[in-house]
Parts: C-alpha cells; sequence; structure tokens
C-alpha cells in the first residue's frame, strides 16, 4: 500500500538508492478494537538513524488502513508528504530505554471507523532514497479470520478442470461461513471454527468471496482463479498496432495487442464482460514466427460509450520474487482511470470524468469507439512555426500557473502571452503521472494525457488557440524512464513483498535493473532494445498526429545512454550509443513533421551537443537539433551584482554550432529563482541596496537586453518577466526549505501560490515594466533580421558586459549592427563602448539618438541600466509595437491575394528573416487585392505606408 500512496511525491532529480532498514517493534495491547488506544513501541537499537541522515531523533510514521475487508483503502491519518512528515506523526524518543513510541487510538487518528487492518512503516522526515522500514501490518478486532489456503487476494493459475482447497479459521468460537464463486454461493458451514472446501473441476476464471459471520460482524476474504485458456494461436492481422485499434468501418469492433515476451496467456477484463472474463476473451498469440504479440477482436460495442479494460497477464513460471499475475492497463493507453488520484480531480477541470470501475485495482484503459474527431482550425492546419533561430519560448507549469490550475487558465490568459510578444510556449510534462500534485516528470503513461489539468479536448482547444495567435505549442517529455505503475515495469518486475510494484527484473524487455547513467530517476529504459523504440516512436506519433503538438522538449537525454554504467564521469562524457538513438528518434520526429522542434535537455560536452546542434542543419529544410543552454549562475550573478562569472557562452557560435541552436536561458524550472537569490545575497554600495525588492526589480530589463536579444533561441521561465521572488524551495505554507534542511525535507515540488493575478503585478509600475521591456525586447528579437547576425560578447566576468550583433547579409540602409551595453554594478560606471563606426545611432527601446564621434567614447550608465543601440531604427518592430492595430489584413491566412481596410500608398513584404520580397507601388484603394501567388507557403510580414508616411506591420500566413 505504501508505494502505491506515495509515488506522487518522490522527489525527482536526485540519485535513487535504498536506505531501507527493518526494525523490531511491539503493539500494546497485541489484540485490539478501532476504539482502543494503542502504544507503537519502536526498539532504537534495530534501526541507524545516521544512515537517514536523521538527527534529534526525529523518526514519524507512515500509516494507512483497510477495511474490515483488508482490501479498500482507508481514512486519512496526518501523514504529510512523503518528503516532509507532518509533525503530528513524530515518534517520541524515550533515551532511557532507547525506544520510540506513539500512541494512538485507529478510529481517531485514522479518521475513519469500520478499519480491518492497519498499516504503518517509520521513515525520517523525508523519506526520498528509500528512507523508510519495511511495511508493517496489524489486524483490528478481536474477532478475526485467517485465511490458511490460498492466501487473501491471492490469484491461484490452474489448467481447465483443476481444483481448488481453501481452508480458514476464526478467533472467537464458531462461526458461519458462505463460499461464493463469481456472486454465487457455492458452499456453506454452520457454527464452526474451521472450514475446509475443495472446489473441483474448474473450468472458468472464479472471483471467490468467503464471507465469515460471528454475531453482527461479517468479514470477508477475497481470492480467486486464472484458468489456462489453451491460448488459440492465429496470425495477426495486417496493419495493427500495439494499443487499441478503431476499426474506421465498424464503431462495434475494436482491435487489442498487447506485446508480452515470456508471458503464458492473457486475458481482457473490462466493464464489456462485467470484468468477469471468460475464454471468449483471452487474447489469441500471433502465429507469425517469433512472435510475442497477444491480439484480440473485441465485438458487440457500442458507439460513444465509455469502455474500461486491464490485461491480466500471466507467466506460470515466473522468476523468484516475481508475481505470476499482473493486472495492468494498456501501456499505449491514451486515457487511463487511477483508484488513486481521480478522486482529487476537480469536476470544473474535467468534467464528466469517467468513474473508477469499483472492485478493480491499479490503472484501467479508457477507450470509445465512433469518437467525434476534433475540428481544427485553418489556422493550426495551416500553422508555420516560428524559424528556430527566433524562437522566444515561455516556460510553464500549469498546475502554478493561475487559481484553476489547467488548461482553461492559459486559454483565459492568451493575451497575456500575445502582448509579451513571445512566440511559442512550452508546458511542462502533462502525460499521465503518478500523483496530482507533481511537475510531471514522475510520468507513467507517455502516451495518455494526465486528467488533473483537463481533458484532450481542451488541450486541443489551448493548442488551437495559439497556433491562431501564431504561438506554437511545445511538450516536455520524459522519456528517459517511467514509474512504477507502468505496465512495462510492472509485466516484468521484482514483486517480493507482493504489493504489485517493484524494480524491473532482468527478463524486461524495456528496462535495465539498475539505471545505466548517474541520474538514476523511477525505472530507466532501455534506449538499445527495439521495443524501446518502437515505444518511443509511438509516443512521438501521439502527440503530433493527434495533438498538432509543434516540438518535444527531450527531458535528460544524458541518460539515454547504456555505456556510463552509473558513473558521473562516463555519463557526462561523450557517448556514441547515445547520440545515435537520440539521432534515430529527432529523424522520426521529422519524418513526420519536417519542422518539429527537437530540444534537448542534455547540459553536457560541447562535442557531443554539436551533433545534435549541427545534424541535418543544411537540409533543404533546415533541421538541427536544439540544446539547452543553462545560464542561470551566470546571470544571476550580474544580477546580484557580483562581476564573477562570464555570459559568453550564451551564444551558439561559444559552443562551435554551425547554427543558431543553443537555447539560452537566464531560468528555467529547475534552478533557484533569481529573484529570490537578488533579494537574499545581492551586493549594495550605500543607499543602493539589491537586496531592496524595488531596487532587485529595477535590474531585471537590463537581464532581458543582455539575454533575450543573443541571436539564437531563447526561453523564459514563467513570471520571470513578472520579477517572481518567491524561492523554488517554498513550501504550501510559505516556509523556504532548503535541500541543505535534512530533517525539513526541501519543498521544490510544492504547489505555489499565484500572487501575480491577485496582487495585480502587470498593473505595477516595477513589475510591469519588466513585463513591458522584455516584450519590446522580444518584438525586436523576432523582426529585426539584424538579431540573425553574429554576436560578440566582451567585458566578461565584468559587472558591465557588452555584447555586438552584427548581419553582414544586411545593406548599410538597414539596421545591421547593435551594441548592448548595461551596468550591472551597484555604482554608477562609464561603460566601453567600441562602436563599429561612427555617426548617428539610435535608441531602440525609446528611438532616441546618439551623435557618436569616437567608436571608443564611454557612456555612464547607472546601476541597472542598460542600452540597446542601433545604425538604424528599428522599422520592423518598436516603430509598430506601440500602436493599435487598426489596419486589418483579410483574409488571413491568404492562398492567392490579400487585402487591407485602408488605402495605402505603398506596401511590401517581408519575410519573416527581415528580407523585402515583394513590394506595391502606388496608391492603392480600400480592399485592392494585393497578389500573392508568387510567394511560398510561410509566415510574412506585410508594411503597410499611407499618405502621411505612417505604417503599419501586420503578419500574414501565406497557405
Amino acid at each position: 500500500m505504501r508505494k502505491i500512496l506515495l509515488l506522487g511525491f518522490i522527489l525527482l532529480g536526485s540519485i535513487a538508492f535504498s536506505q531501507q532498514q527493518n526494525v523490531s517493534y511491539t503493539i500494546t495491547p497485541a489484540t485490539f478494537e478501532e476504539t482502543t488506544s494503542i502504544t507503537i513501541t519502536i526498539n532504537g537499537s534495530s534501526i541507524n538513524e545516521a544512515a537517514w541522515g536523521v538527527t534529534g531523533n526525529a523518526l514519524y510514521m507512515w500509516a494507512w488502513a483497510f477495511d474490515t475487508n483488508d482490501t479498500t483503502p482507508k481514512g486519512t491519518p496526518l501523514n504529510g508528504s512523503w518528503t516532509a512528515s507532518d509533525e503530528s506523526a513524530r515518534f517520541t524518543y524515550n533515551a532511557g530505554s532507547d525506544t520510540y513510541t506513539k500512541t494512538i487510538t485507529p478510529a481517531t487518528y485514522y479518521s475513519a471507523t469500520g478499519i480491518g487492518k492497519i498499516g504503518f512503516l517509520i521513515k525520517a522526515k523525508d523519506g526520498s532514497g528509500d528512507k523508510k522500514s519495511q511495511d508493517i501490518l496489524v489486524e483490528v478486532g478481536s474477532f478475526q479470520v485467517t485465511l490458511n489456503t490460498p492466501a487473501q487476494n491471492s490469484t491461484t493459475i490452474l489448467a481447465s478442470g483443476g481444483s481448488l482447497n481453501i481452508t480458514a479459521s476464526n478467533t472467537n468460537g464458531v462461526a458461519n461461513y458462505n463460499l461464493k464463486a463469481n456472486g454465487t454461493s457455492i458452499n456453506t458451514a454452520a457454527a464452526t471454527a474451521s472450514y475446509a472446501f475443495n472446489h473441483t473441476n474448474i473450468t472458468g476464471n472464479q472471483n471467490y468471496e468467503l464471507e465469515v459471520t460471528q454475531g453482527t460482524t461479517t468479514i470477508v476474504n477475497r481470492f480467486a482463479v486464472v484458468v489456462n485458456p489453451n491460448t488459440i494461436s492465429q496470425t495477426i492481422p495486417a496493419g495493427l498496432v500495439d494499443g487499441i485499434n478503431y476499426n474506421p468501418n465498424d464503431a462495434t469492433k475494436a482491435t487489442l495487442v498487447l506485446d508480452a515476451p515470456l508471458k503464458d496467456f492473457v486475458y481482457v477484463a473490462g466493464s464489456f464482460n462485467n470484468w468477469q472474463p471468460t475464454a471468449a476473451y483471452a487474447m489469441k498469440k500471433d502465429a507469425t514466427a517469433g512472435s510475442t504479440k497477444f491480439w484480440l477482436e473485441l465485438t458487440g460495442l457500442t458507439a460513444g460509450v465509455n469502455y474500461t479494460y486491464q490485461y491480466w497477464v500471466v507467466d506460470q513460471t515466473p522468476l523468484a520474487g516475481s508475481p505470476s499475475l499482473v493486472k495492468a492497463a494498456d501501456p499505449y493507453s491514451t486515457l487511463v482511470l487511477s483508484p488513486y488520484d481521480d478522486s482529487g480531480i476537480p469536476s470544473a477541470s474535467f468534467p464528466n470524468l469517467p468513474a473508477y470501475p469499483s472492485g478493480q485495482e491499479r490503472e484501467v484503459t479508457w477507450f470509445k469507439t465512433g469518437q467525434t474527431p476534433f475540428v481544427w482550425s485553418q489556422a493550426t492546419t495551416n500553422f508555420v512555426k516560428p524559424a528556430k533561430e527566433k524562437l522566444v519560448v515561455y516556460e510553464v507549469l500549469v498546475r502554478d500557473f493561475d487559481a484553476k490550475r489547467n488548461y482553461q487558465d492559459l486559454i483565459d490568459k492568451i493575451d497575456y502571452f500575445k502582448n509579451l510578444k513571445v512566440n511559442a510556449i512550452q508546458l511542462m510534462p502533462v502525460m499521465e503521472f503518478e500523483g496530482n500534485e507533481s511537475w510531471g516528470y514522475n510520468t507513467s503513461f507517455h502516451m495518455a494525457l494526465d486528467k488533473f489539468y483537463g481533458t484532450p479536448e481542451k488541450l486541443k482547444e489551448l493548442i488551437d488557440l495559439y497556433h491562431q495567435n501564431g504561438i506554437a505549442v511545445i511538450l516536455d517529455v520524459a522519456l528517459n524512464h517511467a514509474f512504477g505503475r507502468n505496465p512495462m515495469v510492472r509485466m516484468w518486475m521484482n514483486d517480493p513483498d507482493g504489493d504489485g510494484f517493484g524494480s524491473p527484473t532482468t527478463e524486461n524487455p524495456y528496462f535495465n535493473t539498475v539505471a545505466k547513467h548517474s541520474y538514476s530517476v523511477g525505472e530507466d529504459f532501455n534506449h538499445q532494445q527495439a521495443r524501446t523504440k518502437y515505444y518511443v516512436k509511438r509516443v512521438i506519433k501521439q502527440w503530433i498526429e493527434e495533438f498538432k503538438i509543434d516540438g518535444f522538449r527531450w527531458d535528460l537525454t544524458k541518460g539515454f545512454t547504456q555505456n556510463a554504467q552509473g558513473s558521473d564521469t562516463q555519463t557526462n562524457a561523450y557517448q556514441q550509443d547515445r547520440v545515435d538513438v537520440l539521432k534515430e528518434y529527432a529523424d522520426y520526429s521529422w519524418s513526420l513533421d519536417p519542422t518539429h522542434y527537437v530540444i534537448f535537455e542534455h547540459l553536457g560536452t560541447d562535442t557531443e551537443e554539436r551533433q545534435w546542434a549541427d545534424y541535418r542543419i543544411n537540409d533543404p529544410i533546415s533541421k538541427g537539433i536544439m540544446t539547452w543552454g543553462k545560464m542561470t549562475d551566470e546571470y544571476n550573478e550580474l544580477t546580484m551584482g557580483w562581476p564573477n562569472k562570464n555570459i559568453a557562452r550564451m551564444s551558439s557560435s561559444s559552443r562551435g554550432f554551425a547554427g543558431q541552436r543553443l537555447m539560452g536561458y537566464a531560468e528555467s524550472h529547475d534552478e533557484e529563482r533569481l529573484m529570490y537569490k537578488n533579494l537574499q545575497f545581492g551586493n549594495s554600495a550605500g543607499s543602493y541596496n539589491v537586496k531592496t525588492l524595488s531596487t532587485a526589480l529595477s535590474r531585471m530589463s537590463a537581464l532581458g537586453a543582455v539575454s533575450l536579444l543573443v541571436p539564437g533561441p531563447k526561453m523564459i521561465w514563467h513570471f520571470g518577466e513578472l520579477g517572481w521572488e518567491q524561492s523554488i524551495f517554498a513550501c504550501n505554507n510559505g516556509v523556504v526549505n532548503t535541500p541543505s534542511d535534512a530533517t525539513a525535507g526541501d519543498c521544490k515540488l510544492d504547489t505555489k501560490p499565484q500572487p501575480q493575478w491577485t496582487g495585480n503585478w502587470l498593473g505595477a509600475s516595477d513589475r510591469g515594466k519588466i513585463y513591458n521591456d522584455w516584450a519590446k525586447m522580444i518584438t525586436l528579437k523576432i523582426n529585426e533580421p539584424v538579431f540573425l547576425g553574429s554576436v560578440t560578447i566582451s567585458s566578461t566576468n565584468s559587472v558591465t558586459p557588452n555584447i555586438k550583433i552584427t548581419n553582414a547579409a544586411l545593406a548599410n540602409t538597414e539596421l545591421k549592427d547593435v551594441l548592448i551595453i548595461s551596468n550591472f554594478g551597484v555604482v554608477a560606471n562609464a561603460v566601453a563602448t567600441g562602436f563599429p563606426y561612427t555617426g548617428t545611432w539610435y535608441d531602440l527601446m525609446d528611438n532616441t539618438t546618439l551623435n557618436v564621434t569616437d567608436v571608443n567614447q564611454t557612456i555612464t550608465l547607472q546601476p541597472g541600466e542598460y542600452k540597446i543601440l542601433g545604425n538604424k531604427t528599428a522599422t520592423l518592430a518598436i516603430a509598430d509595437f506601440e500602436k493599435e492595430a487598426t489596419i486589418k489584413l483579410y483574409p488571413n491566412p491568404a492562398s492567392n491575394y490579400f487585402t487591407l481596410n485602408t488605402e495605402t500608398t505603398k506596401v511590401e513584404i517581408y519575410s519573416i528573416s527581415g528580407q523585402k520580397v515583394k513590394q506595391f507601388d502606388a496608391i492603392k484603394s480600400v480592399d485592392q487585392q494585393f497578389n500573392i501567388n508568387d510567394l511560398s507557403r510561410g509566415f510574412y510580414l506585410v508594411k503597410a505606408y499611407n499618405d502621411k508616411n505612417q505604417t503599419q506591420v501586420l503578419k500574414l500566413i501565406k497557405s
């Protein structure tokens, strides 16, 4: 039970290793009712507190309970979280006897009645790394029933016609026994203290209930038999894939396919057979030589009805410690129902959520025939992704973005992203993860949408809306690993404690038994296995084709090797097998969508990352894999006012990349927040103190200037543009617990509040200024071709970095040179410039001019001040940034022509890279047709002039 409850709370990113200890204990009195006060005593000599890093004798109880049938979870003790136990769960240490004690009354402590069994374990306050004892289970009540054979909740595998011997005994004298099979009574015994019955000639699967009654109390013991159906061997129909195959011509049918090497037979149990599968629901074995696939066509289905099912997978001769029967959802589920998580999903987020089927266990797969396909708008059908070189990605955790904590929040806030001018959002993982309060990296079903954030239709609505507004949608995917609920883990697992969860066995065709790299998280995929590759490609296909996702950010790509053997040195070194398999996955993505974004979180050596950044970059449709460029420490030193770091590696050229493929960032989900560290560790001089909120905020616009405008794709972590100062380690209660707090446990994964909206941060002058300044900078980056040029970053290890950007492909009459200077010090500085030539230069943020007579002249900047200077004004960007869009372009997208709702004197069309591709001169009347038949499909900028020489720039999609 413990594993079921805790998986959603595992701290990701830490190295996993087992520190479990077995403790000795006593419970006084030994026999008790749920209303009896009991004392649990732990022998201190049986536990090594130091091994868990425990100080102050801080040990805690993690508790759970079952009903009188010992099967259904019951009660809500104050456990807290796995990484931070509630103080009410702490044991009392008795130094004289070296014991830990805790006195409870079960009904009170578990907040429940009708308790048949309590369970608990002992743990450190932060249980990460398996800092816990064995599971301890204790029966409640003076009347007890012992099922001797078979074991309670067990399943016995029999040949057809076999028999099952059932024996039981009870306390407190005689009791009445009633044995039911599949709901029908087949044997009774009255007034006895022991029971025996042999059920013979069993030809079908049986679910047994042994009801034992004494006085007014009835205890039910459950167990089952699964009969070997003598699997039929038959060639699988052509064209079927693993998982659910809908029949496009007949909504009454669907075919299920499961790849199950080393398994003997498989049943399909579901709502269509009342979860009691007969031989008709035994899957057939593919007769193709060497095939390990099972398949079954379901018939008699009704279109539009919600169906659920599981596979009952049987290995009659399992490895020691492995179960003979595993009940598992389909690995290729696109939606699953969970007995652990679904009760916590708000109905407002997922209306009409199908109910989890009563009496079942673990996840089940949902499906429905005759579904009405989502109708995508023309904007999505014709969506042209922003160029990689111009990407400004907004990384967002749906859970912490706004109060609803769902996709509707992002739909409602579309104008927030439009006005910030970002051209892509990146959602932290939304695939089915374990628990509801999560960052999503503890994924268990990679093809299924997690229900906590909303329905599949709502996510599609979000994607479609963002495409209508020119914004790409990228998904963060965690395909390095899967967590314990994943069916491909569970079908080949070690499960010595019989709780239905465990680690992969040596027979597992998908997972390593031990991670082959040093960043072990969950269970480690073996990406050299053909089945793993097939699974990953199916995941890619699902999200690209079904959800029109524009790109993936691949989490923890360092783990995609079999050669590091858990070593940091080898994990971080170049690994050819990792390079090859990741290129293979990228190739598959591009085979489905040639412009798909492929982004790796590798953070590795330049030698290896160049393999991806330069891969197929010279294709007719330029490819190249983008890599995350973590520059948090370097930029945070600047914002704090300390001249200790070098920001030169923010550019792709600094890594030796052939193109602009480094997705640099100053902040991501995984790092401490810049503003928090500004306030904690900022520099000061006189009255100027970075630890003061208003001062720290005033420096964040300069951060945007020296980070966002560096050529190449860039990323923002959500609310960095508003100066969010809450620590990444802030707990739900507002307390900040860092990883150095050994007893408290950090709160990195805790849900964070959203003061951005309740506090109207956007309307605040200091925070709103960051947002508006960054929006202008992003507009410059996206629209001005100079920012596709080359960059030189000098004055490194200084509080006055100097950035020069030039695009030699542009004419001298265009904006082709930009100089960015800044002062991150805490006193005024005369900042070196190094203009490429003299003449009039323009401040691109406000269009003021500067007459440069000496290319080496200095400019005095106040603390936190910056300048973005260009040789010309930003005609494609800032000149139009604050104008109201009075001119309308129609139709858009357009295939043959477009019109404008105003008279014009000149109309120019620019490519997305800033090159003029077409011009219309002379006065054109309202609704004049501008012919674009000769233009290629893609994004363009249309610049319209009127008779007052006023201009407006509009976006055009040529379809």
